[in-house]
């Protein structure tokens, strides 16, 4: 059960990552590397900013702040200097590798005495238990802290999928994802596209930045390494949520990319409980998300063949 709630918190929180690499990848067909370096300068910031005496809220929304001026700089090197979009996300995530090391001026910031969102959340979940350290649920005793913690992972994701669906049914939101379907129908309307896509990366990447700055708070310490692959992951989760909703309407698509997250990360949590070396575990990433990208085509190809035949 520890382990089926611990994979849940995780899931839901890089959920948010799933969400942004969703905005980058799904409305405006950019695959942006930059996630990679994104969310460990959203964890690292946080870290420092937590170290430094900084509230926890603020710290958090100073870790989406550093990684939205990030996913500014890679549009800016796509639209204004003409450099092709994966490019500028390369060339955004390896120079982040270094800031990453400035920001923390080590390669590993311990968060296990400071004040957090998780310790926030351990201490409401207390009080809500009567100050119980553990909780039965389905005949298992779970620690109040993970329940705590998985509940709080819940309702942020819950809500950073409800604004960010609102936003879209906005003026701006709406240019923003007319912009990414048929930018030539919207510039003739007189939107300047490339703001438009500047705009569009930041979001991807603060919403990147915000799941790291969680992350890193619920794990305890924020390491130069943390990012590593999970630009697959975000891309992992927005098509396993496509395949688990079958729908592009904006609202299922959201919450079908917060369903494949939390989904993929059982997946992985499963396959480290079956004795997968986590030596491998990048590995067994890339299978799943080739695996989700060819067996939705090959099943529909099959479908047709069938109805063929029937024909």
């Amino acid at each position: 059960m520890n382990l089926l709630v611990g994979s849940l918190t995780i899931g839901f929180l890089l959920s948010i990552l799933a969400l942004g690499v969703y905005v980058s990848f799904r409305v405006f067909d950019v695959a942006d590397i930059t996630t990679d370096g994104s969310i460990t300068l959203g964890a690292a910031t946080a870290a420092v900013l937590l170290v430094a005496g900084v509230p926890p809220a603020l710290a958090t929304l100073g870790g989406a702040a550093a990684s939205a001026v990030a996913g500014t700089v890679t549009g800016l090197l796509a639209t204004r200097f003409r450099i092709p979009s994966l490019l500028a996300g390369i060339l955004v995530m390896t120079a982040l590798y270094s800031v990453n090391l400035r920001v923390m001026g080590r390669s590993n910031v311990p968060l296990l005495s400071v004040p957090s969102l998780a310790e926030t959340a351990e201490r409401a979940g207390r009080r809500l238990a009567g100050g119980a350290e553990s909780v039965g649920v389905l005949g298992w005793e779970v620690a109040v802290r993970d329940l705590a913690m998985l509940a709080g992972a819940f309702l942020v994701s819950f809500a950073v999928a409800a604004l960010l669906y609102l936003f879209f049914r906005t003026n701006l939101g709406t240019a923003m994802r007319a912009t990414g379907n048929n930018a030539q129908m919207i510039r003739a309307l007189g939107v300047d596209t490339g703001r438009m896509t500047i705009v569009g990366l930041a979001l991807a990447n603060g919403l990147v930045g915000l799941s790291g700055a969680l992350l890193a708070q619920y794990q305890g310490f924020a390491d130069v390494q943390m990012g590593i692959g999970m630009v697959v992951w975000g891309f992992a989760s927005v098509i396993i949520g496509e395949a688990l909703v079958r729908s592009r309407l904006l609202g299922l698509a959201l919450a079908g990319t917060v369903l494949g997250c939390v989904l993929f990360r059982l997946l992985i949590a499963l396959a480290l409980r079956w004795g997968l070396d986590p030596n491998d575990l990048k590995l067994v990433t890339a299978a799943f998300v080739f695996a989700a990208l060819v067996l939705p085509r090959l099943l529909e190809r099959a479908s047709r063949r069938k109805e063929a035949s029937r024909a």
